[in-house]
């Protein structure tokens, strides 16, 4: 869609699928933190992967929806987890063990500027507009004061490492542009070829690497595995596709800052963890960024003219 096209009309439905998003990939954080407990990454991954593709293949069979059989739909299927999961996420374990998750948070929440800029410069398939800027930049801004603005100060102590996950934040924000290109398969398909790909290839890494057969996981780790190729990955991914085709990129991407309070919370909840002291401050911040990359531009206007309609009066 050229960006001066008529944008489609956007209902509560569509901001609530990003809601119920953002909800599923928050729970990316604490479930991570219990199964990275006694399962190593490789093996995890791989797994969570597998069990969510089987929980979708499972459900399209009941669904009576068939799988494509064709080479090209599964060559995209293939490129878009490789964009999307299977290289950034690599990518962040690896440079998490020498860059603390404070940081690592902080760094990953550039997704939304990376595709502003990406869709600004050189695709333009949609409109780019300053506010959406303005939106990225303050949901990164109250991402940075939930996590701690002592954080930042912390940055450039391992250069080589915040530049990986850089890398895999750019990846990110590809695969919210290049996942457009699947938008005419059902969005469970999508999901179900994706985490199939993205499980298989890593398994033979995971068996040289790791050994799972010599493995004694907790069985915590075991449901948080389990919990998360359902809720994170399967759930996940498809409402990632669906969003794609009803909100477009850079709505999509304000989930990024959505999954902060969210994740937060959840740690708070499930892991005990103490409440950050500026949380108050960064839910503003980045709710007025969410606002800001996801209300369409029309409703603004008529807010305006509203309030300018109330004091002539």
């Amino acid at each position: 869609m050229p960006p001066d096209a008529p944008q489609p009309r956007r209902g509560w439905r569509d901001y609530a699928l990003l809601l119920a998003l953002a909800c599923c990939w928050s729970s990316t954080y604490p479930l991570t933190k219990i199964g990275l407990g006694s399962i190593p990454p490789i093996t995890f991954i791989s797994a969570r992967s597998l069990i969510a593709a089987a929980f979708l293949f499972a459900v399209l069979r009941v669904r009576s929806v068939r799988m494509p059989v064709d080479a090209k739909a599964w060559k995209l299927f293939a490129q878009q987890q490789t964009i999307n999961s299977t290289l950034p996420f690599l990518l962040i374990t690896w440079a998490q063990q020498y860059v603390p998750a404070s940081n690592t948070v902080v760094l990953a929440s550039t997704t939304p500027i990376f595709a502003f800029l990406i869709t600004w410069g050189i695709t333009r398939h949609e409109p780019a507009t300053l506010l959406k800027l303005i939106g990225a930049v303050l949901g990164l801004a109250g991402t940075a004061v939930i996590i701690g603005l002592d954080a930042l100060a912390a940055l450039d102590a391992n250069i080589l490492a915040e530049i990986v996950i850089l890398i895999a934040t750019i990846s990110f924000a590809c695969a919210t542009i290049f996942g457009l290109r699947l938008t005419d398969y059902d969005p469970m398909v999508v999901a179900a070829g994706s985490l199939l790909f993205g499980g298989t290839v890593l398994l033979p890494f995971a068996l040289l690497v790791d050994h799972p057969w010599t493995l004694r996981p907790t069985t915590e780790a075991l449901v948080a595995t389990a919990a998360m190729g359902i809720v994170s990955s399967a759930f996940g991914l498809m409402l990632f596709y669906m969003c794609l085709t009803r909100l477009g990129t850079l709505t999509t991407n304000a989930q990024g800052y959505l999954r902060i309070p969210i994740g937060v919370g959840l740690s708070v909840l499930l892991l005990g963890e103490a409440v950050p002291a500026n949380l108050a401050l960064g839910l503003v911040l980045v709710m007025t960024g969410v606002a800001a990359m996801t209300i369409p531009r029309g409703h603004y206007r008529k807010w305006i003219d509203r309030l300018r309609g109330n004091k002539d009066e």
